[in-house]
């Protein structure tokens, strides 16, 4: 198939006494996201969105939360290899599209810098990756702000169709 696509979906909690990480951009926050990697939720979404789009699995396969060699460890690393295993299956990302859903704060000031981060841990032109932000309208655990979640959607391409 020449065009494959996979969905992913990630939520973590807030909690004091951790850094707010989202698409590899610190976020001044008085909350981070609690997990044994530095928790960026979007790049989560994004390497499981990854995975299965090749039938891969997911990150906690991949990535196990037991494991002391990623603890605290950066999602963008961790992004980079799930790359590196894409390509190796012949394929590379032909968009991204993803939606991070947070009551506060707001993201749009950050946005950009998100995209810059992933397009390059993922080795695409920004014009491919696409990162938007909502509130649930103080609706559920994001509306209450216990926590933070996100999707993705990705299509690769095989590079042998290029």
């Amino acid at each position: 198939m020449k065009i494959k696509v996979g969905i992913g979906y990630d939520v973590h909690a807030l909690v004091a006494e951790r850094s707010l990480i989202l698409g590899g951009v610190k976020i001044p926050h008085e909350r981070g996201l609690l997990g044994h990697s530095d928790a960026d939720v979007l790049v989560h979404a994004i390497m499981d969105a990854l995975l299965g789009a090749l039938a891969l699995g997911d990150i906690g396969g991949h990535f196990p939360d037991h494991d002391p060699r990623y603890r605290g460890i950066s999602s963008l690393s961790l992004l980079k290899h799930i790359m590196g295993l894409i390509e190796s299956k012949g394929y590379r990302v032909g968009n991204l599209d993803s939606v991070i859903m947070a009551e506060r704060p707001k993201l749009a000031p950050f946005i950009a810098k998100m995209r810059s981060n992933l397009s390059q841990a993922m080795n695409v032109k920004e014009s491919c990756v696409s990162v938007k932000a909502t509130t649930t309208e103080r609706l559920g655990f994001v509306g209450r702000e216990e926590g933070i979640g996100a999707q993705a959607i990705v299509s690769l391409k095989r590079l042998e169709d290029e």
